[in-house]
């Protein structure tokens, strides 16, 4: 990725630009310090600063964090977003820890992504500025880092939770890049000790405006009972992950910009995967300025835009769940989809044990893959076209444990959909947009969809005028869509699961 110039982002560090936080991190020559340009500390002499396009460039040129602004807890922009598909789908998998473990590599992550090593390696830099490894093992230093100053977490805890192998290679890693011990870097004034009930809090920054009303509206809607509540302002869920059980609650902090995680679960090396799945469906590194932008190009749609500055694209818990879902809610309204899932939750949802759920209402987790793939019969008063769906998609799952997750372009990704009983372009578009987090996924057949562009437009387009206007609004027409769909929810006709 090229950055501004070199006195454009002088300036932004100068005048402490927000707008550049997350976009780009400042090294010093002089400290051997990387910071981000909102860091209050003393701006450094023109000369001696090196500006790069990630924490990982900074780091991988032999820079270390520094202490005062906290480069872990800038927004995760990622400045490649909308720029490279392939990067993104790649640092989605680096997060879920494709690169972490003894069998893992950069070879096995490109395979995944349908290209070469050597490709992969060079559209790293070009747009991050530094090699897949070096992402991870940042991406493990600042978790690591984020643990220590916001939890009480035990350093040993930390380690396992940061993904590294062992805790003498943890300790290794943080004396030579801050030349002390990571209990050091602790700040002693906090000595309450979290218990697993209490669970852990971090904070999880994003780019303002976040339009939180509308979020927390669309979760509300869609919230499965026995899964989801949604209460005072606050979203919780249960969690399974690897055959552990907890639950996640998750608020809405606007004098920080940040969102308030509070994790209750038993297994902390499961921790990233949790938080990497909160910012996907609260969606927190969206550069939603940009996106906004981009779409206000279109007049009309610019009008939609500025009713709901922040407006956010939900994404996925999990995307299986996401598919089924996506499969009861065709042809119903929302409100008897979300019945249905309640149902199927009831019926083959795994239990929460006392004390693991955070709240009440909280009693099951949804139900696996592997469940639904051996059940006899789903027992859902539904056709048994759709039943057979389900079970098709369960199937499939069970086969592809990677069948969700971000694999080669988007159109390979529809057409591997689409292969699957029952799936078809709108269902196979939404799972794209909502699980696989592809940002241009358009279902353009949606009736939602088609009743928001009649409002700006006075008159309903069918599924191909509307696919052709939005060629304009790539490589964000998920965005628009979502724009669509709020302006629909605002009429009476809320019919099917994707609308809003």
């Amino acid at each position: 990725m090229e950055l501004p110039d070199r006195h454009v982002c002088y300036r932004a560090l100068q005048s402490r630009d927000h707008r550049f936080d997350g976009f780009l991190f400042v090294a010093v020559t002089s400290t051997g310090i990387y910071c981000r340009p909102v860091c209050p500390a003393r701006t450094p002499k023109f000369e001696n600063c090196i500006f790069f396009p990630s924490a990982a460039a900074a780091q991988q040129a032999g820079f270390r964090p520094c202490l005062r602004c906290r480069p872990e807890t800038a927004p995760d922009m990622a400045s490649w977003r909308g720029t490279s598909n392939t990067v993104s789908r790649a640092l989605a998998l680096i997060t879920d820890g494709a690169l972490d473990g003894d069998g893992a590599s950069v070879e096995k992550l490109a395979e995944r992504l349908g290209l070469g090593e050597r490709q992969m390696r060079r559209l790293f830099l070009q747009h991050l500025g530094a090699s897949p490894i070096a992402v991870a093992q940042t991406r493990r230093v600042l978790f690591a880092k984020q643990l220590i100053h916001e939890t009480q977490m035990p350093m040993t805890e930390i380690a396992l939770a940061a993904g590294f192998g062992s805790v003498r290679r943890f300790n290794e890693i943080f004396r030579d890049l801050f030349h002390r011990p990571p209990s050091a870097l602790r700040r002693k004034s906090r000595a309450s000790v979290e218990s697993a009930e209490a669970g852990v809090t971090l904070r999880l920054r994003y780019r303002p405006p976040y339009d939180w009303e509308s979020m927390l509206a669309y979760l509300s809607a869609r919230a499965i009972p026995g899964v989801e509540v949604v209460e005072k302002g606050i979203y919780l869920r249960t969690v399974e992950l690897d055959g552990f059980t907890g639950s996640v609650e998750v608020t809405h902090l606007p004098q920080r910009q940040s969102l308030g995680v509070t994790i209750r679960f038993p297994n902390v090396a499961s921790l990233p995967a949790i938080v990497a799945r909160v910012k996907r469906v609260f969606d927190v590194g969206a550069d939603i300025e940009t996106i906004d932008a981009h779409l206000s190009h279109d007049p009309r749609l610019a009008l939609l835009v500025a009713r709901r500055p922040g407006l956010r694209a939900p994404g996925a818990w999990d995307g299986f769940e996401l598919a089924v879902r996506a499969i009861l809610g065709q042809q119903i309204t929302v409100v008897a989809a979300r019945r249905l899932a309640g149902q199927l939750v009831a019926l083959h949802g795994k239990p929460v044990p006392p004390g693991q759920a955070g709240h009440p209402a909280l009693s099951h987790v949804f139900p696996a893959a592997q469940c639904l793939a051996l059940a006899r019969q789903i027992g859902l008063g539904m056709p048994l076209a759709r039943q057979a769906s389900l079970q098709a998609l369960a199937e499939a799952a069970v086969a592809d444990p990677n069948l969700f997750r971000p694999f080669g372009t988007i159109e390979e990704a529809i057409v591997r959909l689409r292969s699957i009983r029952g799936v078809g372009e709108w269902t196979a578009q939404y799972i794209a947009l909502r699980a696989l987090r592809e940002m241009d996924a358009f279902p353009a057949s949606d009736i939602g969809l088609l009743r928001g562009a009649e409002t700006i437009d006075g008159n309903r387009p069918s599924s191909a005028q509307l696919l052709s206007r939005a060629e304009a609004w790539r490589p964000w027409r998920a965005y628009a869509a979502q724009h669509l769909w709020a302006a629909n929810a605002t009429t009476k006709h809320n019919q099917g699961e994707l609308h809003g």
